[in-house]
């Protein structure tokens, strides 16, 4: 039976980690809106080309034309098993259009769909971002205080020193989890109502959390 599945959670949740694994374990496409974007501009489809003409301008990609290159998306080839989707839908509108692109594209075919909300204490998430740094060479991620570098500040595998970007720290990690909770936490209760909600712990270890993600997929 194909499984669809989409990730729920608030910022540094660790949905971009476990998502990442699943799709390889699972052999299914990983998509994310960001990635999917840049690979449509790059592809110079009209889509494309649409949506560049917004990013150019520093606006937001409107809905209905990512809905249309997530559509498009979901009903090639590498889906026909299934997908592992991540970053859409972000409201209850949203919902409701990957409600429409799932009937078109699967029709009667039977088809197990769960979303899977990352539940996570709010102090940890906010260590997680006020603690983060990056390398600017591979792009690997650390944590001073869950995940540090072997040589404080200085990447393991290029030797160069990390970065802190400037908006991770207190205040503007609050005001992102504000407007998660405000504009994304009313979908766990539209998909709790739909009996497709699969709730999570993530704090604790990343292989932690893999096996509880298992768990859930594989039930």
């Amino acid at each position: 039976m194909k499984k669809e599945l989409i990730f729920l959670g608030p910022p540094a949740c660790g949905k971009g980690t476990q998502t990442n694994r699943l799709s390889e374990y699972l052999g299914f496409p990983h998509i994310d809106t960001g990635s999917l974007l840049r690979a449509e501009i790059a592809s110079g489809s009209e889509e494309g080309q649409t949506a560049k003409s917004f990013i150019d301008k520093g606006q937001l990609v409107p809905i209905e034309l990512v809905a249309r290159i997530i559509a498009k998306k979901l009903a090639g080839e590498d889906c026909k098993n299934g997908y592992v989707l991540d970053g859409f839908p972000r409201s209850l509108e949203q919902a409701e259009e990957l409600e429409a692109i799932n009937k078109q594209v699967d029709g009667d075919s039977p088809v197990s769909f769960k979303a899977i909300y990352f539940d996570i204490d709010t102090q940890i998430l906010l260590e997680r971002i006020i603690y983060r740094q990056s390398c600017p060479v591979c792009g690997e991620i650390y944590n001073k205080k869950f995940k540090p570098s072997k040589v404080e500040n200085i990447c393991d595998k290029c030797n160069v020193e990390l970065k802190t970007r400037a908006d991770d720290n207190a205040e503007t990690a609050k005001a992102r989890f504000d407007t998660y909770f405000e504009q994304t936490a009313p979908l766990v209760k539209f998909y709790q109502d739909k009996g497709v909600l699969y709730k999570i712990d993530a704090n604790g270890s990343i292989d932690e959390v893999w096996e509880r993600l298992l768990a859930v997929v594989n039930s």
